[in-house]
């Protein structure tokens, strides 16, 4: 369990100059260009997709902000106390897929806030950003996106609720309301260990003064200007945000897919108690695989020479 003094570290509002005065790095970004980021193998384990410059897009990044800001109005409006969760003190709308913490099979994610969660997923922006998001792990880390895809060719007829974006592959989304959206230190533990998880910031803030992304494990600390998106495991790597000033608003938007539906679907549609019972050698030999089950998901992550060996065109035969 983690102690008192490593829950008030968590929950720290951290200024840029703490952070680089004990040692972090900081990577200045303008948020359109993409950056990968590798691991000692070469590896593409992150990457900052930053966001098409182009007017259709910067319409659909305003129109989503817009949509926030009235969702955090709605919020404000019911007379709802402000938000406190292990993530931040900040309001959220949830809506997609769950399965894990004794569920019998995958369902509609609990939310405080069904019917908002639905209309912001329904908005053409949302569906276009979280589209992008997607794209983004298809075009860095394309085996990993077949992996999900494949899952949810599996999956996607037994569900009774659909994944909210017909063009993303991510089974769930949190909309992170403002105006001062800015997360504790955490992993979010129950997704896809190796799996990637898109973030889109929202807001009109100082980018070099607040809002950063911070990646404890690697002691980076990076820009992360509105409209702009940024994919990381966020299973795995500790994140967190640097706050905005009082005077500025920020807000996001992520997706995320539970590892809960991946291994219903490996477990033959059924939990792992159910699988023991009907098929135990399948059940050994799932419990087996667990071992080596991270390498595994590692190994969908791309390096940069294989994504050039994938895009150069394949000579004819003569």
């Amino acid at each position: 369990m983690p102690t008192v003094l490593e829950n008030f570290r968590a929950k720290k509002r951290w200024t840029l100059s703490q952070l680089i005065s004990i040692g972090f790095t900081r990577i200045q970004w303008d948020g359109i260009q993409a950056r990968p980021l590798l691991d000692a193998n070469g590896r593409i384990f992150a990457v900052l997709a930053g966001r098409p410059n182009t007017p259709a897009y910067a319409a659909a990044i305003a129109r989503a902000f817009d949509l926030l800001v009235r969702a955090a109005a709605v919020r404000a409006a019911a007379g709802s106390a402000p938000a406190s969760h292990r993530r931040g003190l900040f309001a959220v709308v949830t809506i997609g897929i769950s399965y894990g913490q004794g569920q019998k099979m995958p369902s509609a994610l609990r939310s405080d806030y069904p019917q908002l969660g639905q209309q912001l997923a329904a908005d053409p922006a949302f569906q276009d950003i979280a589209a992008f998001g997607s794209a983004m792990l298809a075009f860095w880390a394309p085996s990993l996106y077949h992996y999900y895809r494949s899952c949810n060719s599996r999956l996607d007829p037994r569900l009774t609720t659909p994944r909210p974006f017909a063009r993303s592959v991510f089974a769930s989304a949190t909309f992170n309301l403002g105006p001062h959206a800015w997360t504790f230190k955490h992993r979010d533990i129950l997704n896809l260990p190796f799996g990637w998880c898109p973030v889109t910031a929202f807001g009109d803030f100082d980018p070099t003064r607040g809002g950063h992304m911070i990646l404890w494990d690697l002691k980076l600390v990076i820009e992360f200007p509105p409209g702009s998106t940024i994919l990381i495991p966020s299973a795995t790597l500790a994140h967190s945000n640097i706050p905005v000033a009082k005077t500025e608003y920020r807000a996001s938007f992520t997706q995320y897919s539970a590892g809960g539906l991946f291994r219903y679907v490996d477990n033959d549609f059924m939990t792992e108690a159910e699988l023991a019972e009907s098929n135990p050698e399948k059940y050994r030999e799932n419990l087996a695989s667990k071992e080596a089950r991270w390498e595994m998901g590692v190994g969908l992550w791309s390096t940069l020479d294989e994504l050039v060996e994938l895009a150069e065109p394949v000579e004819s035969a003569q």
